[in-house]
């Protein structure tokens, strides 16, 4: 399903970001897509179910297209864009990408955990099941291995990524999907359940 500038996610709350056609091409995405009434989406974008769009995010598909999978979440301030004709950004399911991410025609593929203020740039590729720690910088062209946690900027490849924080990526993953469902007021609850009071 398609979603025109100015139209609403269908929920009792009203929640939906700023959605532009660009040229010849609008974002599609379907009903179980949260997106931030923040949030700005542009062009060639597509956003596969159950994923989530966070406040003040801007996704911007002007120049190239931009593909998000499923379950993934794009938290509060993040910019993902791509490179004029030559560099499109594709990323998996089950991907976190923490606040203040800056994520530039690059691909991530499926279970990365992308760490708060980290950036990824041109041509960078990013193989499943990996971790890079807040506030690394990915250079352009610069491939990350499956399986380990990399930091620094420029990244490093620091270790193995224990059993715990391999199923962590999918855990964060989930929880998102889950503080959507709150938002849209898919789930409803007596009293805030994510946190002790």
């Amino acid at each position: 399903m398609s979603r025109r500038p100015g139209t609403k996610q269908s929920t009792d709350k009203d929640f939906f970001g700023m959605i532009y056609e660009f040229i010849d091409r609008e974002p599609q995405f379907d009903d179980t897509v949260f997106v931030a009434p923040s949030a700005d989406i542009v062009g060639d974008v597509t956003i596969a179910e159950g994923s989530s769009i966070w406040f003040n995010t801007t996704i911007r598909g002007d120049v190239n297209w931009i593909k998000i999978g499923s379950r993934t979440n794009v938290q509060d301030n993040t910019c993902i864009h791509v490179r004029n004709q030559t560099g499109p950004t594709e990323i998996g399911d089950e991907v976190t990408i923490g606040h203040n991410a800056m994520i530039h025609g690059c691909t991530i593929r499926d279970r990365v955990l992308i760490g708060i203020h980290a950036t990824i740039l041109d041509n960078a590729v990013i193989e499943p099941d990996v971790i890079v720690a807040a506030g690394s910088l990915v250079p352009p062209g610069k491939r990350l291995k499956s399986g380990y946690m990399y930091m620094g900027s420029p990244v490093r490849q620091t270790r193995e990524l224990t059993e715990e924080e391999r199923a962590s990526i999918s855990e964060h993953a989930e929880n998102y999907v889950t503080y959507a469902r709150a938002y849209m007021q898919k789930d409803t609850y007596e009293s805030n359940p994510f946190y002790n009071q």
